[in-house]
């Protein structure tokens, strides 16, 4: 190569440079400063549901999507891990779990291919204040699929070996959990929150009390809750009214109701024995788990929706007030953010970041900061502008899919809401207003009533944490009773409250 070619190639170089510098320099002056202000808000044409009652008293609710040939069938009970009882811990979610393990002669791969031919798939757990066994599948399937989802719900099998496993997988599970510094940190403080109450303990167990659980235990449930007077049938998708009613009487007309009462529901909260802030030393743990919690308003609570929009404004998303004060502005966190749980006669409002162990001190504060700022300083119009829209769009995403549609039914149903709520829910949290906001969280996140728990290598955060609240109580991970109130074993427990 010549040294004019060379020249000349080395000018059709420069002069492209020069050109791709000044694009991306205007690029660059272009690109906006600020995020695009919040759109109209979505408009959802939601049907209001159908709701019609058999005469053994189970209730079939319906909500119509035509245009696609798919239903979601849920059979969903009005109680769940609220009615475990003392140190059976897990006992309704494990039921629920056995559910599809083996049914009217079937066994559970026997089960699982009879769904899979139907193009669907089988799912049952239980949740606070409900248990449910639902199944999608197009709408010629249907009636094969609501006659298997009778069989698995009425006549289980609970087979000794089907236990076992589910036992064992359980256990399995719950000790990896429970090694996560902010999973211990959670359930310590559900039961710094309610106390003795249903809703204290672990809904999914803890490795002792799953291991206690026998197959009379599981029999005993399953006969006391799962009963059609007890049951919501909730069809969702391709589907009339009368369709549903037509399909419910042949797969469920026949069950039938006990002359015995069905069981009340207990009191979700109760007398906490748990210190205001409890520091678990988990030794060796990577890192810490900050977890702070308070009780809150039920769900049938008039300012529901105040409260749902106040904690998506406090930790609802990742650019709400927590996310962006521990982690975006400081690193000190993957992740920081709250929830707001409503619940059948108690609730709780929970904030959790896992962190570095020697930054624990500080997160606590913010989190605590934070809490006190909801209930002492209005939100600026726009910050919750972006939050209502946040919340609405996934609102909006969660009635894409029939499952999805079912669950949000489900939801209303098992808590006695009107179920026209369902087309309200973008009006409701439109009308919140900052003011109410404020109130909602001085009412209800007053300093008094916080719970912390902080679990994680004691002896690099406890210090600092004790000189800022001298109250803090420390115990080891390892002399832990995960199934007592306290959180103490009862010689220990019985010691402390003697002094």
């Amino acid at each position: 190569m010549n040294r004019q070619v060379k020249t000349s190639r080395l000018a059709v170089f420069t002069a492209a440079m020069v050109v791709a510098s000044g694009v991306l320099a205007a690029s660059v002056n272009d690109f906006p400063a600020t995020p695009p202000a919040p759109g109209p808000a979505v408009k959802l044409n939601v049907p209001t549901p159908s709701a019609q009652t058999l005469a053994n008293g189970l209730q079939v609710i319906s909500v119509r999507r035509a245009g696609l040939p798919l239903v979601t069938a849920q059979l969903v009970l009005r109680r769940g891990g609220e009615m475990d009882p003392p140190q059976l811990a897990g006992l309704a979610d494990l039921t629920a779990n056995l559910l599809s393990k083996g049914a009217a002669g079937k066994t559970a791969p026997q089960i699982a291919a009879a769904v899979e031919a139907l193009g669907g798939s089988l799912s049952a757990a239980a949740g606070w204040d409900e248990s449910a066994v639902g199944v999608t599948v197009t709408t010629p399937k249907l009636p094969q699929a609501l006659g298997l989802l009778a069989e698995v719900v009425r006549q289980p099998d609970f087979s000794a070996a089907e236990l076992k496993r589910a036992q064992a997988q359980a256990i399995d599970d719950l000790h990896l959990s429970l090694s996560r510094p902010t999973a211990l940190a959670s359930l310590a403080v559900g039961r710094g929150v309610f106390g003795d109450g249903a809703y204290g303990h672990s809904r999914s167990g803890t490795p002792a009390s799953i291991a206690r659980i026998s197959r009379a235990d599981v029999q005993q449930l399953h006969d006391a809750l799962y009963r059609p007077d007890n049951a919501i049938l909730i069809l969702a998708g391709d589907i009339t009214p009368a369709q549903a009613q037509q399909l419910a009487q042949t797969s469920f007309g026949d069950w039938q109701k006990p002359a015995t009462p069905l069981a009340a529901k207990p009191a979700g909260m109760a007398t906490s024995h748990v210190p205001a802030i409890l520091l678990i030393d988990q030794h060796g743990a990577g890192q810490a788990g900050v977890v702070i919690a308070h009780a809150a308003p039920p769900r049938n609570d008039a300012d529901y929706y105040v409260g749902i929009v106040a904690n998506a404004v406090l930790g609802g998303s990742y650019s709400a007030r927590l996310n962006e004060e521990i982690r975006i502005k400081r690193g000190l966190s993957y992740g920081a953010s709250s929830r707001l749980q409503s619940l059948g006669n108690a609730g709780m409002w929970l904030a959790a970041a896992q962190t570095k162990n020697p930054s624990a001190p500080q997160v606590v504060e913010l989190v605590l900061g934070e809490f006190k700022r909801l209930g002492s300083a209005r939100v600026s119009t726009d910050e919750l502008a972006a939050r209502k829209a946040t919340l609405i769009g996934s609102y909006g995403n969660s009635l894409e899919t029939t499952a999805g549609l079912a669950e949000q039914v489900g939801n209303l149903a098992v808590y006695g809401v009107k179920l026209e709520q369902i087309g309200k829910y973008i009006a409701q949290v439109q009308a919140v207003t900052p003011k109410q906001i404020e109130k909602y969280a001085a009412k209800h996140l007053d300093a008094d009533g916080n719970k912390v728990v902080v679990v994680g290598d004691a002896a690099q955060f406890a210090p600092a944490i004790r000189k800022a609240h001298p109250q803090a109580e420390l115990l080891q991970s390892t002399a832990l009773d995960l199934d007592s109130p306290s959180m103490q074993p009862a010689a220990v427990a019985a010691k402390a409250g003697a002094r």
